[in-house]
């Protein structure tokens, strides 16, 4: 008995070791000090008391005790195996028949009668201090997740306002630029100026891609991305891809290929996400390459009757990636190294965007690269094959002659109703404007209209309140909002307060003619 007592004054000592191991900041060593010495303090005393005093049962303290103090998260085998410790020391004490450390037992009766209910007490204390802990600890982690979650959605819903707001207050001027740029290309230019037109257009379309790669990154990071797929010529498409890219190579001296199979029939395709993801791939190609080539190459790799596989493949002859760096260049805002943003330039955006996209395809894009030696970036995709009925009735570009039909633009940019009044009197439409949203709901009152195009964002009363208002008086009027943001809860709110459909800024004129001559068919 008088070794039992030693034993405790030892652990005592070595408890107080422990506590200052934790002071000076080596919290695992005590941590895994403390799990030891109290498992063999209770082993061990257990073995001097047997089984009659029921000290063994302190062992469903140091079992549970490991949940507590250690991280499940980031240190779940720590309390697994320091769990499994007791229990081991458990079943050796009942193996052993309690005589695992001496065979040596105080007197029964008092093991019994005085120390069993002790050991008791003490074990039914400890589990339900623990439980206790344990119930607040979840509760505080719990209330810690609501707060962190409400502070995320605020955090959020600021993000999309501000994105929304900056997509609306850059994409407004773009649409006037592109819009001009198409009524100067239409208006019978000298050839003269042909080239500095079409330049407008192309330095408009590169800004465009821009941003729009900025706000296809927040969508991304909230939605999936939705495909559009409908039937394409990539033979014509990647043409056109080739003849966008051919100036910039011409500028740095080197070439531009492009080999695509002949026999590839017209498939099924998101052909603006494609072509997003071409551009994003060659565009960086060109960036990089100082001498060489790029070259953009579409292959077929197997056909069936309503499927085809097609691998592609942008591969330059640039100054390549590090194999340390092959894989994250794809997360965003990162870059190869810290030099090439400010030799080359860029967001960083490009490829997490591409390889999103290609993920929404269900395949993925790799790449092979050596320093010094170029890269290629490939990807393959599984598309069905479209019929050349389809393709026709896709490619046909539609006349449109409304024949003296009345429409209101409500619009507070004047360059913005300037180029659409341009646009839409060419096809015969009368065209009556209002600056803000009040404004539309007087003239919607006193005059007849055919079809109404509304900005979302004005002055004095904004688009979705104007709609609501109408709504109180003309149900039947068709309404197409002008939006120049691409989220989700704008598009919710187009829908919910009345409009018809909606155009995104900057749009393409035939777009903008295709869909009011769908919506008024539809009247």
């Amino acid at each position: 008995m008088q070794d039992l007592i030693y034993f405790h004054i030892i652990s005592s000592l070595v408890y107080l070791a422990i506590i200052f191991l934790a002071k000076k900041g080596n919290l695992r060593i005590s941590r895994f000090l403390y799990f030891i010495t109290l498992n063999t303090g209770i082993i061990t005393t257990a073995s001097y008391i047997g089984q009659e005093g029921g000290v063994e049962f302190m062992l469903m303290y140091a079992l549970a005790l490991p949940f507590l103090t250690f991280s499940f998260k980031r240190e779940k085998h720590y309390i697994f195996s320091l769990s499994l410790f007791s229990i081991l020391f458990w079943i050796l004490l009942y193996v052993t028949d309690f005589n695992l450390i001496t065979d040596f037992k105080i007197d029964q009766n008092i093991a019994s009668r005085t120390i069993y209910p002790i050991s008791i007490v003490a074990t039914l204390c400890l589990v339900t201090f623990q439980l206790i802990y344990f119930s607040y600890q979840n509760a505080q982690h719990f209330s810690n997740i609501h707060y962190n979650k409400d502070e995320a959605l605020e955090a959020s819903t600021a993000k999309s306002k501000f994105l929304s707001t900056m997509s609306h207050e850059i994409r407004t001027p773009l649409n006037a630029i592109i819009g001009l740029s198409h009524i100067l290309g239409d208006n019978k230019p000298k050839q003269d100026q042909i080239e500095n037109i079409e330049a407008l257009n192309y330095s408009g379309k590169i800004l465009l891609n821009l941003l729009n790669n900025v706000l296809d990154f927040s969508k991304m990071q909230s939605t999936k991305i939705e495909l559009d797929e409908i039937p394409t010529d990539l033979s014509l498409a990647t043409k056109q891809i080739k003849k966008i890219h051919e100036n910039s190579c011409l500028k740095k001296g080197i070439e531009m290929n492009l080999f695509i199979d002949d026999d590839i029939p017209s498939v099924k395709l998101d052909i603006v996400r494609f072509n997003q993801v071409i551009n994003n791939l060659v565009t960086n190609a060109i960036k990089f390459t100082d001498k060489g080539s790029v070259t953009l190459k579409i292959e077929k790799l197997h056909q069936t009757e309503k499927e085809i596989t097609l691998k592609t493949e942008v591969t330059d002859t640039g100054i390549g990636i590090a194999k340390d760096k092959q894989k994250t260049i794809w997360e965003p805002f990162t870059q190869a190294s810290s030099s090439t943003n400010r030799l080359y330039g860029g967001t960083g955006l490009g490829l997490p965007i591409v390889k999103n996209i290609i993920n929404t395809m269900n395949s993925d894009v790799f790449i092979e690269s050596d320093i010094n030696k170029g890269s290629k970036f490939y990807f393959t995709l599984q598309l069905k094959i479209a019929s050349t009925v389809a393709l026709k009735k896709e490619k046909t570009k539609k006349s449109h002659n409304f024949d003296g039909k009345k429409l209101l633009i409500v619009e507070d940019n004047l360059i913005n109703v300037m180029v659409g009044k341009q646009i839409l009197e060419k096809v015969n439409f009368k065209v009556d404007v209002a600056n803000d949203g009040l404004q539309a709901v007087h003239k919607i009152k006193e005059n007849n209209y055919d079809i109404v195009l509304m900005d979302i964002q004005m002055p004095v009363m904004d688009g979705y309140t104007a709609t609501k208002e109408i709504r109180k008086f003309n149900t039947n009027i068709p309404i197409l909002a002008l939006s120049a943001s691409v989220f989700m809860e704008v598009k919710d709110k187009i829908n919910e307060c009345g409009m018809n459909g909606f155009i995104f800024k900057p749009f393409e004129p035939q777009d903008l003619l295709n869909q009011i001559n769908e919506t008024i068919s539809k009247k």
